[in-house]
């Protein structure tokens, strides 16, 4: 049978590892190519986790071809509109047409919001924002030329949805990212372009996995560890899990790209496993 996607092609930003790189997966797994973008390289303020790299970017083509997908990947940042515009030209240019977008990429932070740098407020808001805002008008002429319509998902967060302390730069961010879906998915309705957001709770991967977000929910542990931080990231869920896994936002996307949501756009698609109900 062919698969949900099969003969389309998806624009992933934020491909190089976890949650990219399931996107591109799953899309794959179901029949797209993909034209994927990372930064491969550290952001000055973000000192949490480790910044992705080009041997993570070369694994997702790896994977990507075992599953005998073709991809085009390219070191780029979304911060730069010029240069995510050449990696995106490049790509149609080789897999012949582009359909489906997704914004993925994305950073995180925690600071208590007074003892947030201007650098820090900024670093954030010319990625989780602007770096959105660049992959949709970069890739828009592409969809509207195109002919065909389109599926654009960006990535928001639960905290697009609510407050969440420590985090103002980022929250601030992720709410702009609805701000940006709900305007776009009127403007270019008309050209058959849906446009939604998905909003993850924590989801397994480094941008929660490591000490510093494990010591924001279990302040009173002097060495917080995965284990000790899991009761309480299991608390904030209705559902009974601490975390969701990169595949459980994957599938939400591929929903979301796929003809069985063709009349869905505007929409904000929490997977969240009951966070912002609680």
């Amino acid at each position: 049978m062919p698969g949900r996607v099969e003969g389309k092609v998806a624009f992933i930003t934020g491909a190089a590892r976890s949650q990219g790189r399931s996107h591109a997966l799953r899309l794959a797994q179901e029949g797209a190519d993909i034209i994927a973008v990372d930064l491969c390289g550290p952001v000055d303020t973000i000192e949490m986790y480790p910044a992705a790299t080009e041997d993570d970017l070369a694994e997702t083509v790896r994977q990507v071809e075992a599953l005998d997908r073709r991809i085009v990947a390219t070191k780029a940042d979304v911060r730069n509109a010029a240069a995510l515009k050449a990696a995106l030209d490049d790509g149609v240019a080789q897999l012949g047409r582009v359909d489906i977008v997704l914004a993925n990429a994305g950073v995180f932070e925690i600071f208590p919001a007074l003892e947030l740098s201007d650098r820090a407020w900024q670093d954030m808001i010319d990625v989780n924002l602007t770096g959105v805002w660049n992959t949709c008008k970069v890739a828009l002429p592409h969809l509207v030329d195109g002919g065909r319509g389109g599926a654009i998902v960006l990535t928001s967060s639960t905290a697009g949805l609510k407050g969440t302390p420590n985090t103002i730069h980022y929250t601030a961010a992720k709410h702009g990212v609805v701000g940006i879906m709900r305007t776009l998915a009127n403007e270019f309705a008309q050209h058959s372009i849906r446009v939604n957001t998905v909003h993850p709770t924590g989801v397994d991967t480094v941008m929660i996995q490591n000490p510093k977000t494990w010591g924001l929910f279990d302040p009173e542990e002097p060495d917080p560890s995965r284990e000790s931080a899991e009761p309480i990231f299991r608390s904030t869920n209705a559902l009974p899990v601490p975390w969701v896994d990169p595949v459980d936002i994957s599938n939400a996307i591929l929903f979301l790209v796929s003809d069985e949501a063709r009349y869905i756009t505007g929409v904000t698609l929490p997977v969240d496993a009951g966070f912002t109900v609680k």
